[in-house]
């Protein structure tokens, strides 16, 4: 039996990449693709929808698909140092990695705006963690231009190497259907995973032909820069993951959309947390940000603007619920009471019905 090796190892041969590249792996990546047939009914039937569970991955985001990668040709070509900007997900994944090859790893996050769980990830892996009083925009901004004076590596989605990794998602969809979904809905921040979709999914339609989908990218209302046409100064949304005013990744990220033939909308932050709990009522618990996808579909089902009768969707679900806790904590009922007794355990189970 040949064992799984993470997604460097498994696609090599379909990732651009130098040849010093040293592998550095958690094993990430073969996440599960999970059928959701009462949630398509909910949504008012008639298409098969399937769930690509990117909370799997060894650090609870899909960020360490890009990461494997990115680590590893730093890694490779002697860097002894990465930094990052980050919401929360490429922090943990680039501490987790970077720490796995003996690197030191250094994260800016903007001031007040990074879940609890994810902070918690990036230092427990050892991170040195840098607060700026700005957006994550200002701390992308700061450590494009410490990474150019300094030796130190960028592994942000700006990195071609992420996007290398992240594209493996896309073959992995294929290759469990055997082709690729009619429709592709999943979040959209800083715009790199939207971008890396398109680009494995073209690459395996010009090497073996097979199907291209039609995407649909989704954004928060009050991040919305690739709806508005414009960037947002002061982004705004409970889906701290996607909370980005100026996406780097902006460019590809509406290419992918118009390619496809399909769009990029923005959603409530109430119908991001409605989506959420409906997923979790359904097996799956994500962070906010990774319901916005399943949101975004259910948002042009309900205009009509898109037809899925007899379609095969996949949405992709990019981050744990143990990444932002906070969200049902705050409002999460205290547990019942009882005595440590049969009868009243049973009085309990008997009112309950």
């Amino acid at each position: 039996m040949t064992s799984y090796a993470g997604v460097l190892e498994t696609y090599r041969p379909f990732l651009d990449i130098p040849a010093h590249t040293r592998t550095v792996t958690l094993l990430e990546g073969n996440t599960p693709l999970i059928p959701m047939p009462k949630l398509a009914e909910t949504l008012g039937g008639g298409f098969e929808l399937l769930v690509k569970f990117e909370g799997m991955n060894p650090t609870g985001s899909f960020k360490d698909r890009g990461m494997t990668v990115a680590i590893s040709e730093a890694y490779g070509r002697g860097a002894k140092a990465v930094i990052c900007a980050s919401t929360g997900n490429t922090a943990a994944s680039a501490a987790a990695y970077a720490s796995r090859a003996g690197m030191r790893c250094i994260v800016i996050i903007p001031a007040g705006k990074v879940a609890t769980g994810k902070l918690a990830g990036a230092v427990a892996y050892g991170a040195e963690v840098i607060q700026i009083d700005g957006s994550f925009d200002d701390a992308l901004n700061l450590v494009v231009a410490i990474s150019e004076r300094h030796p130190i590596a960028l592994v942000n989605s700006l990195n071609p190497y992420r996007l290398e990794g992240q594209k493996t998602a896309a073959f992995e969809i294929c290759d469990v259907l055997g082709k690729a979904p009619d429709w592709l809905a999943l979040p959209v921040g800083n715009a790199g995973n939207i971008s890396a979709y398109w680009m494995g999914f073209k690459q395996l339609h010009e090497r073996i032909k097979t199907t291209l989908p039609q995407v649909l990218g989704v954004q928060a209302e009050g991040s919305a820069p690739l709806v508005l046409g414009h960037p947002v100064e002061h982004p705004e949304t409970i889906a701290t993951a996607i909370r980005i005013g100026k996406p780097a990744r902006a460019e590809q990220a509406l290419e992918a959309a118009e390619e496809s033939g399909g769009c990029i909308i923005a959603v409530s932050d109430d119908a991001i947390l409605k989506m959420q709990k409906l997923l979790a009522a359904n097996g799956v618990w994500v962070e906010p940000a990774s319901a916005a996808g399943v949101a975004g579909l259910a948002h042009e089902l309900e205009r009509g603007t898109i037809d899925l009768k007899g379609k095969v969707v996949t949405a992709v679900c990019t981050g744990h619920g143990m990444k932002d806790p906070d969200i049902i904590t705050k409002d999460m009922p205290k547990p019942h009471i009882l005595p440590s007794e049969m009868s009243a355990l049973e009085d309990y189970l008997a009112r309950e019905n």
